[in-house]
């Protein structure tokens, strides 16, 4: 939880200074890209993470693998979390800075969870009927789950709506062990 207020922090005076420069979206699109790059290889995850090698040997590679290729804002932002010793928050940040991305654009994130995909009508009328409840926008995000037996099961943000079959049962079941 900690983590998560600090890598909020960070995200929100990133994407304060991203706005100032009018560049959101690049902003949030390259940090990504740079999270990905350093996480999909794992010696430069190693070498990133590592609290063994001297922070101005990641800086100076940092700022040769990147300079000129990057925002400056993004690779700022990387060059921070190596002097502060924060780099193992990098993967938060970017995802507190999705957050306030679709927060501006004036959606929240809502992830729809079944068993098989849901056809393009189901999902819509879900989506319309959600947002109707909730006065909110939302970006969809649908995933599959094959050994989720019947229902659905919705997240937005940190509320989480269980309308599976498996769900049932476990309220159900607290619902009469509460009773004993």
């Amino acid at each position: 939880m900690a983590n998560q207020k600090l890598a909020r922090r960070y995200a929100t005076a990133v994407f304060q200074l991203a706005s100032e420069q009018s560049a959101v979206e690049q902003v949030g699109s390259e940090l990504r890209i740079l999270s990905d790059a350093i996480e999909d290889n794992q010696s430069a995850l190693n070498f990133f993470l590592s609290p063994v090698v001297n922070r101005g040997e990641k800086e100076s590679t940092l700022v040769a693998a990147f300079n000129g290729k990057a925002h400056p804002v993004a690779l700022h932002t990387m060059l921070l979390l190596v002097r502060k010793r924060r780099e193992g928050l990098l993967r938060e940040i970017v995802r507190e800075y999705g957050t306030l991305e679709m927060a501006a654009r004036g959606l929240d994130a809502l992830t729809i969870t079944s068993a098989k995909p849901l056809e393009a009508a189901e999902l819509h009328k879900v989506v319309a009927q959600l947002e109707k409840i909730y006065g909110k926008k939302f970006e969809v995000t649908q995933r599959v789950q094959p050994d989720l037996i019947g229902g659905l099961r919705i997240f937005m943000g940190d509320r989480r709506v269980d309308g599976s079959v498996e769900g049932r049962f476990q309220e159900l079941a607290r619902t009469l062990f509460a009773r004993n």
